[in-house]
């Protein structure tokens, strides 16, 4: 099932403790099987993993949490090579494809060496909902801020582009977010940036913000776009987004 037109679900959340497993899909993943419109039979969903090396511990506890939600799950794999032969086949497949977080820098890198960044932006036009979490938000904008490099947040500018903004995701929950973000859209090194709290998605229909939705109360998103001033004056100005509830 293709949703209507590209999506994209960016977000700073998507999982739970489970009851029964270690993990389970939260609000936010559910809603990316939503967007894609698929009834009828179970959702056929995609992991890519690169941003950590494909760890396959991490795999076996995402089939865990498939298998409690139902989904028809699936994982593509570069490393050490491409578990499909066919990679754009395969993901032409899928009602969603879920990019977990880890080094965006890394997997930029390694998605471009395998052409998966030409490949992932023929899924999205076709109308695969593109989503993911932390690196697996950040990846489909411009740039944004990242600890890819070292434990100094650092800027990115080289992501997909397929959104024209820069992301800043879990924006309450690592105090370094928030004041590197308001300093590299004071400066352009970013243009304006979407930024999430932590268990909060931003919902893009083509390039265009249509939704905010949360799976935690009390969290929102937020724009932040370049204020008044030049040079060390310059400021940015953040407008707070509120979410829907999901759930």
């Amino acid at each position: 099932m293709a949703a209507a037109e590209p999506t994209i679900l960016a977000t700073s959340g998507g999982y739970k403790a489970g009851r029964r497993t270690r993990l389970e899909f939260d609000h936010l993943l559910h809603y990316a099987v939503e967007l894609s419109g698929v009834s009828g039979r179970a959702p056929r969903v995609t992991h890519i993993g690169t941003a950590s090396g494909d760890q396959r511990w991490w795999a076996a506890e995402m089939d865990q949490a498939a298998r409690v939600a139902g989904f028809d799950f699936s994982h593509l794999n570069l490393f050490t090579m491409p578990n499909h032969e066919d990679t754009e086949a395969h993901l032409l497949e899928q009602d969603v494809v879920w990019v977990n977080g880890g080094s965006v820098v890394n997997m930029l890198a390694v998605w471009r060496a395998h052409g998966l960044d030409g490949v992932l932006r023929r899924v999205w036009e076709h109308g695969v909902v593109l989503a993911g979490v932390s690196a697996g938000s950040i990846c489909w904008f411009q740039g944004g801020t990242t600890d890819s490099y070292g434990p100094e947040l650092r800027p990115i500018t080289n992501g997909l582009g397929f959104l024209p903004y820069a992301n800043g995701v879990h924006y309450d929950s690592e105090p370094g977010r928030r004041p590197l973000v308001h300093q590299l859209v004071s400066q352009g090194v970013l243009g304006e940036t979407h930024c999430t709290d932590d268990g909060v998605g931003l919902v893009y229909r083509g390039t265009d913000l249509a939704e905010v939705v949360a799976e935690v109360r009390d969290k929102a998103a937020y724009r932040v776009t370049a204020g008044a001033g030049e040079g060390v004056d310059a400021v940015a100005f953040e407008e707070r987004l509120e979410p829907r509830l999901l759930g």
